[in-house]
């Protein structure tokens, strides 16, 4: 009796865990990482879904939107959070994905029309550098100084591919001489973000390309001011982040849930001081010290998604001619 009592036990107790349903999410390292979004969010959820939320981390972006490609529609992942506007006209082209039916009132640089892939945050590209140097104030300036840099892959990162994209924004036909000059300043090309911003705060640079809320982050999360966003005169570009369903997820409705949570105000007002970027949404409690946008909104660059695939082939051509020279 014994014996029969704990197999039926044990035959209820996994009937019980596959009842609860699985949510899969693809997003970037440092999403998931102890001191980013993740686990609050995981925790959030969790706790009004009644499922089991799995976020996986899968490098940056770029590298993100590739594992999808080869992965196709046999991928495990019901959602993809993570690629950007310098990458959704290819994510759309692979037709992995179905549109989400979630509304929301955006504060974000540009409007927004698509309904497939969702808005969560936004940010500004930036140089990030030590309080007391005497930073740049464009990209003539920062190639005609000796000062040293860390970038990032444009072919695995969402911030490579959207300083190639900046630098083509602001000088058009000019960009293959800005990055003639900027060749030599350039410490090393790391695959993701936290390579690079690991390596600059360990003093391997004296700037790092990062965004212009980092320095929020030192401030709020470790009472150090000591960093600084370099603000050029070109103007910045803008990255926003999105959110997507794939059209190959067995858990659909579940699916819409998480997209709607993300542009919750409980999700947005944790944003800024975990992924430190902008919301998507301004929380009703309004933005944290250090937020302020740094710049006039006509200083906001934007390359509309349409023409992100042509730009992105000529400045990345570009940008290999000149650091194999």
């Amino acid at each position: 009796m014994r014996l029969l009592a704990l197999t039926a036990g044990v035959l209820w107790a996994s009937a019980a865990l596959a009842e609860t349903p699985e949510l899969t999410v693809y997003t970037y390292d440092s999403f998931v990482s102890d001191w980013g979004p993740g686990p609050a969010i995981e925790a959030g959820f969790e706790e009004t879904c009644g499922c089991d939320l799995k976020l996986v981390g899968t490098g940056d972006g770029a590298a993100l939107l590739a594992r999808l490609k080869l992965e196709g529609a046999r991928s495990a992942a019901d959602v993809v959070l993570g690629l950007d506007t310098n990458l959704i006209a290819a994510a759309a082209e692979t037709g992995l994905f179905a549109p989400h039916g979630v509304e929301a009132r955006f504060d974000l640089p540009m409007g927004w029309e698509d309904d497939t892939f969702l808005p969560y945050d936004w940010g500004l590209f930036a140089f990030v550098h030590e309080e007391g140097l005497a930073a740049p104030s464009n990209f003539r300036a920062l190639a005609e100084s000796d000062l040293k840099i860390l970038i990032q892959d444009p072919r695995s990162s969402t911030p490579g591919l959207g300083l190639l994209l900046w630098v083509k924004a602001a000088y058009g036909d000019e960009a293959p001489a800005i990055w003639a000059g900027l060749a030599d300043n350039i410490v090393t090309v790391t695959k993701g973000w936290s390579e690079a911003y690991g390596l600059f705060l360990k003093g391997e640079a004296d700037m790092v390309l990062s965004y212009t809320t980092s320095p929020a982050y030192h401030l709020i999360a470790e009472e150090d001011a000591s960093k600084r966003a370099a603000i050029f005169d070109e103007g910045h570009l803008a990255q926003i982040e999105v959110a997507a369903t794939l059209s190959a997820s067995d858990q659909p409705e579940l699916a819409e849930a998480f997209l709607a949570y993300m542009v919750s105000d409980a999700v947005q007002a944790l944003l800024p001081t975990t992924n430190w970027m902008y919301p998507a949404v301004n929380p009703t409690g309004g933005l944290p010290e250090g937020f302020r946008l740094p710049l006039s909104p006509e200083k906001v660059l934007l390359v509309p998604v349409g023409e992100v695939a042509g730009l992105r082939d000529e400045a990345l051509a570009e940008w290999l001619d000149a650091l194999s020279r």
